[in-house]
């Protein structure tokens, strides 16, 4: 099965481009894409709870692992092509049904043990172990800033602090080709979702 990972950034929630991007994947990613939810402003209120309360990083990367999914619910309102999948079978039977998963990441992460639980692996990390654990041919990051070139690596993406540290260490244990979109590109995801 041929797998195209899409992290959706959580800032796109609060931009009017949503939509759009969301009609890109539902018109080109039937049964070959997977949906990684940002954070959005749920894990912003985790970082906020964990300033004014003091828990551990470890409760605040679980907490934030649900705030994905809080996005989750959104963006499968949004979009109702848009399926829910916790684990790989459930993943493998929306693709084969020519549906889109939209991965709800707890379930997964929280059982991985090499995951370290700290705000150094964000969704942007998840993604990409995410894309590894599936063979995914390609991750897809969309957000809502810019890169200053079309095809930047995962170090370059994170010395710009464009995605988490983790994300480089994550993005070279697996085989997948990296895309970028930044605003206004929804022509290259619509291009990213096309595996010839």
């Amino acid at each position: 099965m041929r797998i195209v990972v899409v992290k959706l950034g959580g800032s796109l929630a609060a931009a009017a481009t949503l939509r759009s991007w969301l009609d890109v994947l539902s018109s080109n990613g039937g049964g070959r894409s997977v949906v990684v939810p940002g954070g959005a402003e749920f894990a912003d209120a985790v970082r906020a709870a964990q300033r004014r309360h003091g828990f551990s990083d470890r409760a605040a990367h679980r907490m934030a692992m649900l705030a994905m999914e809080q996005y989750a619910e959104m963006l499968a309102e949004m979009a109702p092509g848009l399926r829910p999948a916790e684990s790989e079978l459930e993943i493998q039977a929306i693709l084969a049904k020519g549906g889109i998963a939209l991965w709800l990441p707890y379930r997964m992460a929280s059982a991985d043990p090499s995951i370290a639980e700290s705000w150094a692996v964000s969704s942007d990390s998840l993604a990409a172990w995410l894309a590894g654990r599936l063979g995914a041919e390609r991750l897809v990051l969309v957000k809502s800033a810019a890169a200053p070139k079309p095809t930047p690596s995962a170090a370059e993406l994170a010395a710009l602090d464009l995605v988490d540290p983790a994300f480089p260490d994550y993005a070279q244990r697996a085989a997948f080709t990296l895309v970028y979109c930044g605003p206004g590109e929804e022509r290259r995801l619509a291009q990213a979702l096309q595996l010839g």
